[in-house]
């Protein structure tokens, strides 16, 4: 895809200056053709001052002018046509109608749902897209745009939808704490109300639902690691309870449906998770931290740094979650990465492999920031054949990869755009050549 855009610029850039080399040479054999009689005529006007006819001079800055004009009206009407051009995709595997499933993806335009698009679009599945762009961006999907097996809305699930689908990954909902406390009641709207939308949905329909919940219904917790049946140790008047009540409310929801409706509910419980396609201004350690290394700026660390988290390569969730969606289990499932590190050491990490000059700072903790997080997988490894796979060094290295694409960005048109694969690891070899 991107060498057919590179080729593109080529064809517009060589066409445009061949026009433009035509223009020129057909004027200068209408000058050169005129009649010494014409010229010896123009001459007889010429300048006193200057010995150059003012005829001679003003009929060429004109016609340069035209042809300066006709060349960027060409140039336009090439961008039109590359326009029509029908688009490359990746290529997808092929699926019969009895194999192909009709999948809608809430929150599919943000980083998570963006990837799992990828995953399901090469697999063959048709896919939906809903999104309110709150804290996705049409960038991150824009290269499915025009498929014939995806289709992209732009609707807030706060408001029913209907439409017809097999499976549904519900994934609307901002995620990192600036975004989720930027407007708490609209947080807890779109987890409660947008919730009850998509099992209203899936009861007309038939659809499987998987809910993707969060280690944040965990709250700060007593119990280390935190297996599926802790119940948590939550603030529910916080500052962070907006999102950890609503996905705790979205939990009970779906088993309310699958009792009283017979819906079928799986439930994922995130945790922390990177790479590619994150949001730069999210707030979150990753994104923070290698923004902040990547521009020379201080590498902020809120607290004294001992708190740890468990941190997931994106690709590694999207298995996880297409794993669940398709399993025969219903209870809740963590998908999260069992190595745990220290904040401070994941700063460090992050400053070695960067290589800027910046320094490492402390700030004053923020309120219920969690001081260990670190998930058992007993149940995915077990029920789900599941385990992570990409080295914590091996992700960084990829995400600081984009972060640095996003920040050489100058202007539209440069896009940053990489096929899905490029994301992705498909062997330990991959994990070496990193």
């Amino acid at each position: 895809m991107i060498r057919l855009r590179t080729m593109r610029r080529w064809f517009t850039s060589v066409t445009v200056i061949a026009f433009g080399l035509a223009v020129l040479f057909s004027w200068s054999m209408i000058v050169s053709s005129k009649n010494s009689d014409d010229i010896k005529r123009l001459e007889s006007h010429a300048s006193p001052s200057n010995g150059k006819p003012y005829s001679m001079v003003k009929p060429t800055v004109t016609d340069l002018k035209e042809a300066a004009d006709r060349i960027k009206e060409l140039e336009s009407r090439l961008q039109d046509l590359e326009l029509r051009i029908p688009k490359r995709f990746p290529e997808v595997k092929f699926l019969t109608y009895k194999d192909r499933k009709r999948i809608l993806i809430t929150g599919g335009a943000g980083f998570v749902g963006s990837h799992l698009v990828d995953r399901l679009m090469m697999e063959g599945h048709e896919v939906i897209v809903v999104d309110n762009y709150f804290t996705g961006r049409k960038r991150n999907v824009e290269h499915w745009v025009g498929h014939e097996n995806f289709e992209l809305i732009h609707h807030d699930i706060v408001n029913p939808i209907f439409i017809e689908v097999d499976q549904i990954y519900h994934l609307a909902s901002p995620a990192s704490p600036p975004h989720y406390m930027y407007n708490p009641v609209k947080t807890i709207k779109t987890n409660t109300v947008g919730t009850i939308n998509m099992l209203g949905l899936a009861k007309r329909v038939g659809a499987r639902v998987l809910i993707a919940s969060t280690s944040e219904v965990y709250g700060d917790p007593e119990v280390h690691p935190q297996p599926e049946t802790y119940w948590g140790h939550v603030n529910p008047i916080g500052p962070r309870a907006c999102y950890d009540e609503a996905k705790r409310v979205s939990e009970t929801l779906a088993y309310s449906y699958n009792k009283q409706e017979k819906v079928e509910v799986r439930v994922a419980r995130i945790f922390n998770t990177y790479g590619p396609r994150m949001h730069m201004n999210d707030g979150r350690v990753v994104s923070n931290f290698i923004l902040q290394a990547l521009t020379g700026d201080s590498i902020t660390i809120y607290g004294s740094g001992e708190q740890t988290r468990s941190f997931q390569y994106v690709t590694d969730l999207v298995d996880g979650l297409i794993k669940l969606m398709n399993s025969n289990y219903s209870l809740p499932v963590n998908l999260g990465n069992p190595d745990e590190h220290t904040i401070k050491e994941f700063a460090t990490i992050i400053h070695e492999m960067v290589g800027k000059k910046s320094t490492i700072t402390h700030k004053d903790a923020m309120e219920d920031d969690p001081q260990r997080r670190k998930p058992d997988i007993t149940r995915a490894t077990t029920i789900l054949g599941w385990t992570p796979v990409v080295p914590l060094e091996a992700g960084i290295k990829k995400t600081i990869q984009y972060f640095q694409g996003e920040l050489q960005r100058s202007k539209h048109s440069e896009r940053n755009l990489h096929e899905p694969s490029f994301y992705g690891f498909t062997s330990k070899a991959d994990y070496e050549d990193l």
